[in-house]
């Protein structure tokens, strides 16, 4: 079995184009505590809607679903599971709700993670929660014609044990040196963690739990208040890429960690620029909650939902999201796209150019 050196790794992934994007996220932090301290108030709506995203783009990711009213009655624990989607949704609900309340408690170690996947099938019954993967298993891949090829071939069944404690222990000595930006580590620990693919089942669900929860270990909490998960989820398909590329050749450790890894911390930007907006928008605009739609989709290149709407202004109800879009519609200020479940809205640029 391969050896892991975190150390090393890092040495290597400081291109031009990732101390950018550590810069930028290394300057995000340094203003996250003052948001925290200020507006508590804000955040606690955030943190309920990142809540329910991350909840259900994690599961969606892997296939997994239920009805939004659903969805928001398990999160909110309001509701019994009532089928095998819903309990890994229940599963992962709890296993979101340790981490967020106990993550300076939470070491990355063999054991921690075997309880964390344990919590995630809780309500199933399934046996293998808590358990490594008892037969081979395969990172399969399916073509727009329906054809399944494989695409990874983790580590097998009888190496999975050691294999945890390697990449647990590597992380651990490097974390100990201080000589490396866990910014780095962490995205290249994930890496390890899918390719040994230590599970019958839950394994990428597990591996953005480590994520939010060695992250949040590191002082970036900015996973509680903007879902990573949804990010991951709008990008999956750059996600897979970034992820054959980088468990290339992984067996001889002679893979690269950068597209993985660039990858990670432009989510992790994304979320941070994502919450940066949104805070001031609800603090420090002085705006009206009416006007505050009306920015919130003139500053949008595109299309929006009243959904993502809603998911911006937390505080908004629906119904006075509802009578802006009316309002600014009537005055001719945007444009409907669509109907039904299907309908967007955008700025009309040309009106307003």
């Amino acid at each position: 079995m391969r050896d892991f050196n975190y150390n090393v790794v890092c040495e290597h992934l400081l291109t031009k184009e990732i101390v950018a994007l550590l810069t930028q996220i290394h300057e995000y932090k340094g203003k996250q505590n003052l948001f925290i301290e200020a507006k508590a108030d804000v955040l606690a709506q955030l943190t309920e809607i990142a809540k329910i995203q991350s909840t259900d783009a994690s599961n969606r990711i892997e296939g997994i679903y239920t009805s939004e009213d659903r969805l928001k009655k398990l999160v909110k624990d309001k509701t019994r599971p009532k089928n095998r989607d819903e309990q890994e949704i229940a599963g992962y609900r709890d296993v979101l709700a340790t981490i967020h309340e106990n993550y300076d408690f939470i070491p990355p170690k063999a054991n921690m993670i075997l309880q964390l996947h344990r919590d995630l099938y809780k309500f199933s019954g399934l046996s293998f929660g808590g358990a490594y993967k008892t037969a081979n298993n395969v990172i399969e891949e399916e073509d727009s014609s329906g054809n399944k090829f494989v695409r990874f071939q983790p580590v097998e069944a009888w190496e999975t044990a050691e294999a945890v404690e390697k990449i647990c222990t590597a992380f651990d000595k490097a974390l100990g040196s201080g000589q490396i930006d866990l910014l780095l580590a962490i995205p290249a620990f994930i890496l390890d963690f899918l390719c040994v693919h230590p599970f019958n089942d839950g394994n990428g669900r597990m591996s953005r739990l480590l994520t939010l929860l060695l992250l949040y270990r590191a002082g970036y909490i900015v996973g509680k208040y903007i879902s990573i998960e949804k990010l991951i989820e709008k990008s999956k398909e750059t996600y897979y890429e970034v992820l054959q590329q980088s468990s290339q050749d992984w067996h001889e450790g002679k893979n690269n960690y950068a597209p993985f890894v660039e990858y990670t911390l432009g989510v992790i930007l994304a979320a941070y620029r994502d919450f940066a907006s949104r805070v001031e928008l609800l603090t420090t605009s002085g705006l009206s909650k009416p006007d505050r739609v009306r920015e919130i989709i003139k500053e949008k290149l595109g299309k929006i939902t009243k959904r993502e709407i809603l998911d911006q202004c937390p505080d908004i109800a629906q119904v006075t999201v509802q009578r802006a879009l009316n309002d600014l519609l009537k005055n001719g200020d945007i444009i409907k796209i669509g109907g039904g479940r299907y309908t967007n809205y955008t700025w009309n640029r040309e009106k307003n150019s």
